[in-house]
């Protein structure tokens, strides 16, 4: 077992935000993520194996410039967090409806080339998904004990319908990034998970 302070953030953090309460539906794809079910039904995900997964999502992330990456989250919870990764990273993101073709059709005004991209929900970013797919570039997504996970490259799995949830996982993703690419002068970034949560 790994000790507490191997984790990208303290164990009560991660426990708080509810990173780790799933559905009660679970998927075949997402079971190997499954560490109980809890008596009111709810799958409950292994937290160090969400530590490890946002400690890869990172690393993947950090071997691409800013604008070579893009952020989806169509889901209105995730909207915030994203804005506020966007924000602290300089990584495009899209907070609402992504505009299908933009990745494929060179001739639409909206055209944007990127080689990786992250959904914050495999169902509700699946157009995103579909469009990296046909292009070939790596997808890493956001995956709740319901999800299908099939198409995806690199799967992090969390509550990804929790405004905490998201907010802590965006959070800890834009500090490594900057961590990793050595951006960051201090041990602390310029921000803080609050900026990354709703209230």
């Amino acid at each position: 077992m790994t000790t507490e302070n191997a984790f990208l953030v303290s164990q009560d953090q991660y426990l708080k935000s509810g990173i780790h309460i799933g559905t009660k539906f679970r998927t075949g794809y997402m079971s190997a993520f499954i560490y109980k079910t809890r008596p009111d039904g709810l799958s409950v995900l292994n937290l160090q194996k969400i530590d490890e997964r946002i400690r890869q999502a990172a690393n993947l992330l950090s071997q691409y410039a800013p604008q070579d990456i893009l952020v989806c989250s169509r889901r209105e919870n995730g909207w915030k967090a994203v804005k506020a990764f966007g924000k602290n990273t300089g990584i495009r993101v899209f907070a609402g409806r992504y505009p299908p073709g933009i990745l494929t059709n060179p001739k639409l005004e909206t055209f944007i080339e990127v080689k990786c991209i992250l959904a914050t929900d495999s169902w509700p970013d699946r157009n995103a998904i579909k469009d990296a797919i046909q292009i070939g570039i790596p997808v890493i997504a956001l995956c709740d004990t319901n999800n299908q996970s099939n198409e995806i490259d690199l799967v992090v799995p969390c509550n990804n319908k929790g405004k905490k949830s998201l907010g802590l996982l965006f959070y800890i993703l834009a500090k490594e990034y900057l961590r990793i690419r050595g951006l960051l002068t201090t041990e602390e970034p310029p921000f803080t998970v609050d900026d990354f949560t709703e209230e």
